[in-house]
């Protein structure tokens, strides 16, 4: 988000879990003055940090759009809807969220008249299902298995058609499943986070099906520097998984967290849910060669001190609240 004039200007759009925070604060590290729109509907005012501007509203409001774009010369379009197992009941809102809404930042981007680079947050929901656990790259069938899956591949493609005609450099990260502090706790999203409130509270955890699904399992700061990297690029063009290249299964997710809390714990098994995949690993290699993206973290070496954060930002949480 470097201009050759030095400073710019760049908004951020919060994801549930803590991505753009991190990535306003790397941007804000490496001289960039940022701005972040924000309805607030999951993202807190506190969490900006002090040296960003915050524009309060929807993105689907044009002049909330227009406000935060001014003079701006890059963008990272977070905000999103995302919960792949609710989607079956929300399709409406996840249109109008990560359709219409990505639809609304790029009629605002493009008319600002200085945005040069977009970059967009979309999901490992967009590519069909895999027989077998093995990295998927970007040639992979984008056959979306969820209304989730479907608004972010037609966002994918308003960002390549739009960014084409208006001469805009465009970008899309397909991220796969992101893990770290601060993860707005909910029942559809983030199974680290999922597991460690269960087993914190006393309940039963439930793994859907056998458990041995794979995931891959990103950090936070990973991914922030994904970004970092996709808007100080040249050119920011072309779709990239952001992953780490290795699969954790569902069981061993949950027996990791277990012995890192050094609870017993219960686990209950129900039936898979739909538009779930059952393998979904990153293949890497595009975004190391075009982005330099070389991830840091591994789940399983930093178990311990992850589901400690975890864990302690959820009792701040719940003083907050008491």
């Amino acid at each position: 988000c470097v201009s050759a004039r030095g400073a710019a200007r760049c908004p951020i759009w919060e994801l549930k879990i803590c991505i753009g925070v991190r990535l306003v604060s790397a941007l804000l590290a490496r001289g960039s003055e940022v701005v972040v729109l924000d309805d607030l509907s999951v993202g807190r005012r506190e969490r900006v940090p002090g040296d960003a501007r915050l524009v309060v509203g929807d993105i689907r409001d044009p002049g909330a759009v227009r406000a935060a774009l001014d003079g701006c010369d890059a963008v990272a379009h977070l905000a999103a809807r995302v919960a792949i197992r609710s989607s079956f009941e929300f399709a409406v809102d996840d249109a109008s969220i990560n359709l219409v809404g990505t639809a609304s930042v790029l009629r605002g981007a493009i008319a600002a008249g200085t945005v040069r680079r977009f970059v967009l947050a979309s999901s490992m929901a967009v590519y069909a299902d895999s027989a077998e656990p093995r990295p998927l790259d970007e040639s992979h069938p984008t056959v979306p298995a969820s209304p989730y899956g479907v608004s972010k591949l037609a966002a994918e493609q308003l960002v390549q058609l739009l960014c084409a005609q208006a001469g805009m450099s465009g970008g899309v990260l397909r991220l796969f499943n992101t893990y770290g502090p601060g993860q707005t706790f909910s029942p559809y999203v983030g199974v680290v986070t999922i597991f460690v409130h269960d087993l914190l509270a006393g309940r039963t955890a439930t793994i859907f099906g056998d458990g041995e699904q794979c995931r891959d399992l990103v950090h936070v700061d990973d991914v922030a520097g994904a970004f970092a990297l996709a808007l100080e690029a040249d050119r920011a063009e072309g779709t990239y998984n952001i992953g780490t290249g290795h699969a954790t299964s569902v069981n061993a997710i949950y027996e990791q967290v277990r012995a890192a809390l050094r609870v017993t714990g219960k686990v209950g098994r129900v039936a898979p849910v739909a538009g779930e995949l059952r393998y979904s690993i990153a293949d890497i290699g595009a975004a190391q060669r075009a982005l330099g993206y070389q991830p840091q973290h591994r789940i399983a070496a930093g178990m311990a001190d992850i589901v400690a954060e975890i864990a302690a930002h959820a009792a701040a949480a719940h003083a907050n609240q008491a």
